[in-house]
């Protein structure tokens, strides 16, 4: 009884269906996947923006001094690897 089979979800569709119509029902499906493209959009806009900004320091840095090395032994990042 508490597992829902593929009648069940007919149901709701139909109810849904009658409730807010094709119409509506295909604006709502158009908005939701203009929201999830300009989603992605930003993320991918975010994502150039970050690495444009890296290559821009690291350009600067070998300008300033390009016998430096591009990721000096103090800059590193440590991790703890405990659990």
């Amino acid at each position: 009884m508490g597992t829902w089979g593929i009648g069940h979800w007919l149901i709701v569709l139909l109810i849904a269906v009658l409730l807010f119509g094709t119409k509506k029902l295909g604006n709502i499906g158009g908005d939701l996947a203009s929201a999830i493209k300009s989603f992605r959009k930003g993320l991918q806009d975010n994502d150039d923006s970050a690495q444009s900004q890296s290559q821009a320091q690291s350009q600067a840095q070998l300008k300033a001094d390009p016998n430096a090395p591009a990721n000096p032994a103090g800059s590193e990042t440590k991790r703890d690897n405990t659990p």
